[in-house]
Parts: structure tokens; sequence; C-alpha cells
């Protein structure tokens, strides 16, 4: 599908990858709405982008995303493509309850109550596009958090059953697995290690998934040797599990291991 004069429901949309993708879809002609779990900063990003409106919502509330599909298709129109893009890396190592407790929360039932809210009209109109964030760790493994490297492999799992089920009714289904970004999430205090390699500009990566949207490409990998590690370890996971504990000795010393 193309973005112009589509409107684009953007979630984590005041920051990061999200703001990238509410800057990027505005430029193809998209009218976007910001939403992020601080409302300020989703109307301050809102505010600089030409026909854009911006909503302070927590994901991981359904009935809050229930609400906001239905003032967004009364304010800006129709929804035709929802990025549940809204994240966070927590619990290093095996994590706290509260660590698994949001991240699962985050990870994978944000993105349910999204598909709930907006599925049923874009298969009504046979048209849409709805893409789910994942990370190159959903693919492969975070070496510093079994947190997020469980829950991101559950976003690309609900989001390979969204399209296998969905896949036949016009609208198309989306899995963002980047590795390394520039953003709060991995240059902040809290971020998600030195595993990560080389990190892309928030642009780049908006880059590859309007290219994805217009193409209908399912896996967005941009970081293309991404898809390499993947294949090595589908076909020997014994050896890519050596290599993997290889790089963890390397890069976090035993003193670090999970207790």
């Amino acid at each position: 599908m193309r973005l112009n004069g589509t409107v684009a429901v953007v979630t984590g949309g005041a920051s990061g990858i999200g703001r990238a993708l509410c800057e990027r879809f505005t430029r193809e002609g998209a009218r976007v709405a910001v939403v992020d779990l601080d409302g300020a900063a989703a109307g301050a990003v809102a505010a600089g982008l030409p026909g854009a409106a911006g909503y302070g919502v927590d994901v991981t509330d359904e009935k809050r995303i229930q609400e906001l599909v239905g003032e967004v298709e009364r304010t800006l129109g129709p929804i035709g493509v929802y990025c549940s893009n809204a994240g966070a890396a927590l619990g290093a190592g095996l994590g706290s309850d509260a660590d698994w407790d949001r991240s699962w929360r985050l990870h994978v039932q944000a993105h349910v109550y999204a598909a709930r809210a907006v599925l049923p009209g874009m298969v009504d109109r046979g048209a849409g596009h709805f893409l789910v964030t994942a990370s190159a760790a959903g693919l492969l493994t975070s070496l510093d958090s079994a947190v997020y490297t469980a829950t991101k492999h559950a976003s690309v799992g609900l989001a390979e059953w969204l399209s296998i089920t969905y896949g036949g009714t016009g609208v198309g289904f989306s899995c963002l697995c980047p590795q390394g970004v520039r953003t709060p999430m991995t240059t902040g205090e809290n971020g998600v290690g030195t595993d990560i390699g080389p990190l892309l500009e928030p642009e780049d990566v908006a880059g590859s998934v309007v290219a994805a949207i217009d193409d209908g490409h399912f896996l967005i990998l941009p970081h293309p040797e991404v898809a390499g590690y993947e294949q090595r370890r589908a076909t020997d996971r014994d050896r890519w599990l050596t290599g993997m504990r290889r790089a963890r000795t390397r890069l976090l010393p035993p003193a670090d291991l999970p207790r």
C-alpha cells in the first residue's frame, strides 16, 4: 500500500524509531497519530508535523487502546497503518517478576490489544497495514537479558500468526527486527547492552519500514546481516549456541552471570 493520504498510528511515537516513523510518514503524505505514554512529548512531536495529533496512552491498557482507535478514526479518518512500536529494555540477566510483567504487557499484550482494536475495520475495508516492532533479539537473542529476548521472540511469533491468519484479507503485516539503533533504549543509562553491534540512525530504520510497506514485505531487517545470523542459527543450533557463549564470555565477564 501507499502512505500518501492515509492515516497512520505510531505507538512509542515521541522518541527513537517511533518519532522517526512519524516524521517519515508525514513526509510521505500520511496524517499521523503520535501515541506515547508521555502525552506531553507526543503532543510536542505532533505539533511539529502537519496534520498530526498527539495522544497520551498506556498501550498496555486495552480499554485505552480501543478508545484511541475510535478517537483517531473520528478525528483523522480510517486507520490505514498501525505501528505497534512501543517497547522497553527491562531486566538484566533473569530480571525480576516486575520486569517480566511489564515487558510481556509491552511486547506482547499491547500488540494483541492493538490487533483486536484496529484489524476488524481494516478487514472490513479490505486494506491496511499492521506493523509489530520486535527486535533482532526476537530472531536471535540478547546476551544480557532473558526478559528482552523471550518477550521479543513472542512478538515475532505473534506477528507471524497475525500474517498467517489475516494475510488473505487485503491487510498487510510486517515485523520490524532491527539490531542496534541509536535511541534512548540503546544509548541511555539503562541501554540493552554491548552485543548490538553498529548503531543505525532511527531515520534509516524508518526508511526500511516505508519500503517494506510499499512492497508488502513481512520481515524488515534494517541490518541485513541479521538474516545470515538467523540462517546459521537454524542450520546448526548447537554451533550457533557455542558461538554465542564465546561472544558472551568476550563481552560480559563471568562476574556478570545472572544469579
